[in-house]
């Protein structure tokens, strides 16, 4: 008798690849253009999640195409295979600690990873007695499609020579699954497009304004040079830039709206006015790069007083605000700071496609 596959080994490969939640995954699976074109968007003022949305969407799209593969699969290869589907997820689940394999299984029960947080409390005891009550949960909604909506009868085929019988059953299961591979992939492209772009839109921004990317642990140059992610004393920044000697400008970044006022507060108090990097000491101005500020708010007065400065990403060409703040904190010259609105477009492409967009990663 032939050995049962892993539910997980019925993924297709090219559904598993779209697993991979990396920064460098990403970026190899969409290509660099694309993510030098979403980054010059956000340049110019555009949402970040208006700008990958459509990447989410298509990453979500390839992957429910390949459950559904793992469903027609597992009919073909696995005895009473939608019969038995919960209770195959949890003997596999038990067993596994590799992320892309436990994802697979939770949706297969109906779990995300806050689900298995909350409901099962990460014990692994409470699967068994979950899966039981979701058992019954599906037999009890089974019998209500059946008595509401009538029979469901029919098959799926794919020119792979993949088949199977499709009822109720089947269908619920399915779409269980790929409701929680949705809530799933969501969060996990949102923390992937937090982390990825925070980097990259730093790092392309201080690009456009002349300053050299840099390894601070060798850099001996104090001429317009950065670095990305850098840990101080006291917090963590995005990103440190050193102006000339003695003067340099601390950057944190977040994709935070105005419903977050409190989260903008806590970074205008962050940081020092003062770094010790390279035998020297240095005058340090903070600039905090959010999407928005609400009307009334008063993060920007309050920034001002600790010689903090407020930049909103939601306003079209803020870069050149950026450079203007660096005129008036630093005394840096850069023209940018004073170039006319219709060319600032083409300036920012220009200098985004010349950014060393792998180093930043």
């Amino acid at each position: 008798m032939a050995k049962r596959p892993k539910l997980t080994d019925l993924m297709p490969e090219a559904g598993r690849d779209l697993l991979s939640s990396g920064g460098k995954e990403f970026v190899e699976r969409i290509g660099v253009e694309a993510v030098r074109q979403v980054v010059h968007a956000v340049l110019c003022g555009e949402n970040l999640r208006d700008s990958t949305e459509s990447l989410t969407r298509r990453r979500l799209a390839l992957s429910n195409g390949a459950l559904l593969l793992l469903f027609l699969q597992g009919c073909r290869d696995v005895e009473n295979f939608v019969q038995t589907l919960p209770r195959l997820a949890e003997e596999e689940f038990q067993k596994t600690k590799k992320q892309e394999d436990r994802w697979i299984l939770q949706w297969i029960l109906g779990l995300t990873n806050k689900a298995v947080q909350n409901v099962l409390r990460d014990d692994p005891e409470n699967l068994a007695k979950y899966r039981s009550e979701y058992e019954q949960t599906l037999n009890g909604t089974i019998q209500s499609c059946n008595d509401l909506f009538g029979t469901l009868s029919g098959n799926l085929e794919v020119s792979t020579n993949l088949k199977a019988n499709m009822d109720w059953r089947f269908i619920i299961q399915l779409l269980v699954a790929v409701g929680a591979q949705t809530l799933t992939l969501r969060g996990s492209d949102k923390s992937i497009y937090g982390k990825l772009f925070e980097r990259l839109i730093l790092g392309c921004l201080l690009h456009a304004l002349d300053f050299k990317f840099v390894d601070p642990d060798t850099n001996t140059d104090f001429n317009k040079v950065f670095w990305l992610s850098s840990r101080g004393e006291r917090r963590e920044s995005d990103a440190t830039a050193i102006y000339e000697l003695g003067k340099g400008v601390r950057f944190d970044i977040g994709f935070i709206g105005r419903g977050n006022p409190e989260i903008t507060l806590d970074k205008v108090s962050r940081f020092e006015r003062e770094m010790e990097y390279g035998r020297s000491k240095h005058y340090m101005a903070t600039f905090i790069i959010v999407d928005r500020v609400g009307p009334g708010s008063r993060i920007i007065n309050l920034a001002e007083q600790i010689d903090g400065s407020v930049i909103q990403m939601s306003m079209t060409f803020w870069p050149q605000d950026v450079a203007r703040k660096l005129e008036e904190k630093l005394g840096m010259r850069h023209e940018l700071a004073n170039m006319p609105i219709s060319q600032i477009y083409a300036y920012l492409k220009t200098k985004v496609q010349g950014a060393p967009i792998e180093g930043f990663i």
